[in-house]
């Protein structure tokens, strides 16, 4: 506690945020790549429609359960060129198909004659209201896509990143019956290289030692602010640390960050922030809480500010992770664009859903591949 109350007394954001590196315009770029691109006087044009995407599985939470998801997706077209987005919209984010049409109707991106003045259009978006993150990630995901074909280039080159470094992803084991979890996780274990399991309720060891009695794979365990007791919560994670845990994401209520803090100092497994963050302002806050966070797009509005988040906290020496929520390939391929940064990646809610639009970045023996066609690497299937 004494370490984070002298930091968070001492902290200057401002001077570590002046050093991010920022996305590039790309007018000069336009020039080499397609001379007859500039200054052709094309508008960009802003399409969505519903799309509810359907799961293969009921997933499980320690809070709810669902067998769907809804989704808005999302089309910029410019000059010939279509860039592809969509807003997925879980639960827990209070929104919906109503929120993000309502916001995506105010949207005027004629008004800008290049799209890839990123910084320009993407501030403007921002400031239509101050939440609909989904939202505002679907224009900024299709936007991003258009752009990358636009320059011609991915975006994992865009910004200067190895795709022989991207990590293997997680595969995600919901709360179930010790029945339902042993059948998933034997589908599943000689697919993936390591697993993630939701936890916080009263069958955590059980679904622990379920998946044990099938794989000795590594496990990360994401608890969805599951556990109330600090006490209760570093005894649960030493006990994982035995089982062969490997980092516990968000083990306690974002409420009570003095007490995750307290078990982050004690505890021999990384812990990651997820529900605690959103946006790139938030990770002062919980800075000396957590080991690291968990960045998603569709919390955070979107490439631009995942990759902000990315670089600021490894400025400040955290960890992180690149996480997604049940999304199409679209979404998945552009956080998957993100992941040779970083040291852990959740990017499977592509393949938990049986209605995927999209083909893009693959997961080839549980490791995220990704490919060299522009933006973000997608075709429609």
């Amino acid at each position: 506690m004494t370490s984070r109350r002298k930091f968070l007394k001492t902290l200057g954001a401002g001077a570590a945020l002046s050093a991010l590196a920022l996305h590039t315009s790309c007018s000069e770029e336009k020039k080499i790549v397609n001379i007859n691109r500039t200054g052709s006087g094309a508008k960009m044009k802003l399409r969505f429609s519903p799309y509810e995407l359907k799961l293969r599985h009921v997933f499980t939470v320690a809070t709810y359960s669902r067998t769907t998801t809804p989704d808005i997706q999302v089309e910029i077209e410019y000059d010939g060129l279509i860039g592809y987005g969509e807003a997925s919209m879980p639960p827990y984010l209070g929104q919906t198909v109503e929120s993000v049409t309502n916001f995506l109707q105010k949207v005027d991106l004629e008004q800008f004659s290049d799209p890839c003045q990123l910084e320009d259009i993407l501030t403007y978006v921002d400031s239509l209201s101050p939440g609909d993150t989904a939202a505002k990630a679907a224009v900024d995901i299709a936007l991003h896509d258009l752009v990358g074909k636009i320059i011609g280039a991915p975006w994992h080159r865009i910004w200067g990143l190895n795709k022989e470094k991207a990590p293997s992803t997680t595969f995600t084991i919901g709360i179930d019956t010790a029945e339902v979890v042993k059948q998933k996780t034997q589908e599943c274990a000689n697919q993936f290289n390591i697993l993630k399991v939701k936890l916080g309720r009263e069958n955590d060891k059980e679904m622990i030692e379920t998946i044990r009695s099938v794989t000795n794979l590594p496990i990360a365990v994401d608890v969805n602010q599951g556990w109330k007791d600090r006490q209760m919560a570093l005894d649960m994670i030493l006990w994982l640390k035995e089982k062969g845990i490997v980092m516990v994401e968000q083990p306690m209520p974002k409420e009570q960050l003095d007490d995750i803090a307290w078990v982050t100092e004690q505890s021999p497994l990384p812990i990651f922030a997820d529900e605690s963050i959103q946006r790139l302002k938030d990770i002062r806050n919980v800075e000396g809480a957590f080991t690291g966070i968990n960045i998603k797009l569709m919390k955070c509005t979107g490439m631009r500010e995942a990759w902000k988040m990315l670089n600021y906290a490894r400025a400040r020496n955290m960890k992180v992770m690149i996480g997604c929520m049940t999304e199409t390939s679209c979404a998945v391929s552009a956080a998957a664009q993100l992941s040779p940064a970083v040291d852990f990646a959740d990017l499977d809610g592509n393949l938990l859903i049986a209605n995927d639009r999209f083909k893009g970045m693959t997961v080839e023996k549980g490791r995220i591949t990704l490919n060299d066609e522009p933006g973000l690497g997608l075709t429609l299937i």
